[in-house]
Formats: C-alpha cells, sequence, structure tokens
C-alpha cells in the first residue's frame, strides 16, 4: 500500500490536507478555495477521483472555506460532530453549505471506517463550536492530525503516543507573539487553553509523550505574524533530540507551509 500525505495548505489563510492509499483517498478541512484546491491537486498529481469523504476538525472559516461546494460538487459525505455541522450550517463565510443527505455525524471515541482508513476522533480544546483531532489507522500505519490546539490535555498525550506519524499545531513563538503588534485581548486568547499551542509546549507535548513508533512529524498552522519555519522546527527539533539522546530513534520534522503545498510524503 502506497500511503501518501500531502498539504495544499496550513495555517490562518486555509487548511486543506490529502491522504491517500494510492486507489482511495480523504480530505482532512477544505479551507483553501476551490480553484486553488482543484489546481494543486492536479499539479501534484493527486486524483480528485480517489476522495471517498472530507473530515472536518472544526467550524472556523480556514478550516472549511470549500467544503460545501466540494462536498456537493463531487457527492462526497462529510464527517463532523453534530456541533461542528451545526456551526458550518450557520457560517455565513461558508457560502455553500454541505449537502443534508452528505453529512455524516461523528462521536469522540468511536471509530469508523471509510474504504481502508480506520478514523477514531476525539476532543482537541480550541475556541470553535468543537474541534476534532483525528487518529487514522491504515497499512498498518497510524497517523493522526491535531490543529488549532489550545493546550496538550491528557487526550492530546494519549494521541500523542499511539502516532507513527503525526500532523501538529505548533502555532506562536511566546516572544514574537508578545513583542508583537497584536492587541493584548488577541495574545491572551491565542496563548490560552483553548487557543493555539506555542513551539515551546508543541516541543515539549511531543517529547515527554511521543512512543518509539514515532517516525515523522509535520508542524501545521504556524501563525504568519508571530512564528517563522526555522524558530517552529529549531525549537521541535532540540527537544527531541534531548528524547533522542536517551536512545530514541531519529524522528524526522518538517514544517508544512502556510499558503503552498508541502510534500508528498510517502509514510
Amino acid at each position: 500500500m502506497d500511503i501518501t500525505f500531502f498539504s495544499l495548505g496550513s495555517g490562518s489563510c486555509g487548511n486543506c490536507y490529502y491522504l491517500s492509499t494510492g486507489t482511495d483517498a480523504i480530505i482532512i478541512d477544505c479551507g483553501v478555495g476551490i480553484r486553488r484546491f482543484k489546481k494543486h491537486l492536479s499539479e501534484y498529481g493527486m486524483k480528485l477521483g480517489y476522495i471517498k469523504a472530507l473530515l472536518i476538525t472544526h467550524d472556523h472559516s480556514d478550516h472549511i472555506k470549500a467544503a460545501g461546494k466540494i462536498s456537493k460538487e463531487y457527492h462526497l459525505p462529510v464527517y463532523a460532530t453534530p456541533l461542528v455541522h451545526q456551526g458550518m450550517d450557520n457560517s455565513w463565510q461558508n457560502s455553500v453549505k454541505v449537502p443534508q443527505e452528505l453529512k455524516r455525524t461523528i462521536a469522540f471515541g468511536e471509530t469508523f471506517e471509510i474504504g481502508p482508513f480506520s478514523v477514531t476522533p476525539f476532543p482537541v480544546p480550541h475556541d470553535a463550536s468543537e474541534n476534532t483531532g483525528y487518529s487514522i489507522e491504515v497499512g498498518g500505519e497510524t497517523f493522526t492530525i491535531m490543529t488549532d490546539v489550545g493546550e496538550a490535555t491528557d487526550t492530546v498525550k494519549r494521541y500523542i503516543a499511539l502516532s507513527s506519524h503525526l500532523v501538529f499545531e505548533s502555532n506562536y513563538d511566546d516572544t514574537m507573539l508578545q513583542q508583537g503588534r497584536y492587541p493584548a485581548v488577541l495574545k491572551t486568547r491565542i496563548a490560552s487553553g483553548h487557543g493555539h499551542l506555542s513551539n515551546a509546549k508543541a516541543a515539549q507535548a511531543l517529547a515527554d509523550n511521543m512512543s518509539d513508533r514515532l517516525r515523522h512529524v509535520w508542524l501545521c498552522h504556524l501563525s504568519e505574524e508571530n512564528n517563522l519555519p526555522e524558530i517552529a522546527l529549531e525549537t521541535t527539533a532540540t527537544a527531541l533530540k534531548q528524547r533522542e539522546k536517551a536512545g530514541e530513534e531519529e524522528v524526522k520534522v518538517d514544517v508544512l507551509r502556510r499558503t503552498i503545498p508541502t510534500g508528498p510524503f510517502r509514510l
């Protein structure tokens, strides 16, 4: 099984991720424009016809912008919790709604199947209607995605430990945020337990909770204003090297670019 991961964009300008076995694929979030979505998939040889479903993490516009359009045009089922479906329906930024007959309701901790993908949703803290992480078993690998992570809860830590491949938020550098131009109320919201995860907290959560299975980490949803890819990468690499000195194998770390594709990567 040729398992491939591909990011079409990761950040406040739009998030969208493609996971494929070579014959079946799922999309996680679709916050990029539909023309950009089609263009990037075509340019990188990712097949629209392979896509079986769309998984939604939460109802903020940078994660759902084109979800309704893609669902309707390609007759794709959309999986989300009831609160996230409701939030998508009520979002004025989501102009085309997911057709009722294509809505699939999920519950935290209840595993469901999409072709070869075995998917377990779990809660992730963030200030949306609700926020979902996904642990996806496919071809003997455990691919987990957690974006917009307010804090590393016990649940978040548990799914880090289960992962062989992990997409994990590393949103901001503490110094850049505090010295930046954002108003105090926004800085407080970002750094809160329902905002975003800093480089330092993300790196520590990874180092403290990863298992011997973990082979590849992709840092996602970096802030344009309050982070730099090299800072996020260095912070995480330093924390993981300390773990590796204790006898662990090296874990590959990449940063997903904000507005252009990253990958594809073979798992």
